[in-house]
């Protein structure tokens, strides 16, 4: 795991930590968190990254190695990595932030093809600028922005089976949970067909929350329980309540709560 200080990239990478670590962040604070699933003796598959871009504009990123292919850990690290080092290209060319993103997502397919094996891995992006936020992802890991009040502004489609048909109204949140194909992927980093979703920004008001997690934490608590926990309070609570609650469900089933072990990562940002 690497942690740089403020002003630089924050990398983490088959990080298994046991609490959240909060920094400063542009204007506001950032919490980090990520852990191994409690199930497999393999490395974390998941890598996030907290970028700074330029003055008052920075980027944050998260990806899960995709399981049942070969080298997801590697998969996610590259794409967190060439991001990083597209994104900070960008800054010194003095390129737009939305051009330096999309040129890094692409740069990130391109070096996970290379593989040539078959990895794969999602990549979920959150630019913050000019008091906004602005989505762009591949796959199913999530990017939600939570006003204090609980009042969702920003929630992103998985790109999957299931995630398509929350969205077309033929599943509901808990039927999707335990859905056969609630794990099947249907875009991602690592193929020619690649497919980049671009959102447009949103306000981020002060005291609003943005969240960039993979799915080992939306597999293990609905989506109105995670805006619960995150909307309100210090960020370093909600970051830490959020991971102890996924991980208990993984290792203990509750009921008819979801659960499935796996590797949890997320980012939460909260302006001040």
């Amino acid at each position: 795991m690497t942690i740089e200080a403020n002003g630089h990239p924050h990398f983490v990478i088959e990080a298994d930590m046991a609490e959240g670590i909060s920094l400063p962040f542009l204007s506001g604070e950032v919490v980090i968190f990520s852990s191994k699933s409690p199930v497999r003796e393999t490395a974390n598959e998941d890598a996030a990254a907290v970028i700074p871009y330029d003055e008052g504009a920075g980027i944050f990123v998260v990806a899960d190695g995709l399981g049942g292919h070969p080298d997801g850990d590697a998969a996610s690290r590259v794409a967190v990595k060439t991001m990083a080092r597209v994104l900070e290209r960008g800054a010194s060319e003095k390129h737009e932030i939305r051009t330096a993103i999309l040129d890094g997502m692409e740069a990130a397919n391109r070096a996970v093809c290379a593989f040539g094996s078959g990895a794969g891995t999602t990549l979920s992006i959150a630019e913050f600028r000019r008091n906004e936020i602005r989505p762009y992802h591949v796959g199913d890991s999530m990017i939600l922005v939570v006003g204090q009040r609980g009042r969702m502004k920003l929630q992103t489609i998985s790109h999957s089976p299931t995630g398509y048909a929350v969205e077309a109204g033929l599943l509901d949140e808990a039927e999707a949970l335990v859905h056969e194909d609630r794990h099947v992927v249907s875009n991602m980093v690592g193929s020619d067909e690649m497919r980049i979703e671009v959102g447009m920004p949103v306000e981020f008001a002060e005291h609003d929350t943005l969240l960039v997690a993979s799915d080992g934490l939306a597999d293990n608590l609905t989506t109105q329980e995670i805006v619960e926990f995150i909307r309100k309070g210090p960020l370093a609570t909600a970051g830490s309540n959020i991971a102890n609650l996924a991980r208990e469900r993984m290792q203990r089933p509750m009921g008819e709560m979801p659960s499935k072990p796996d590797d949890l990562t997320f980012l939460l940002f909260r302006r001040s």
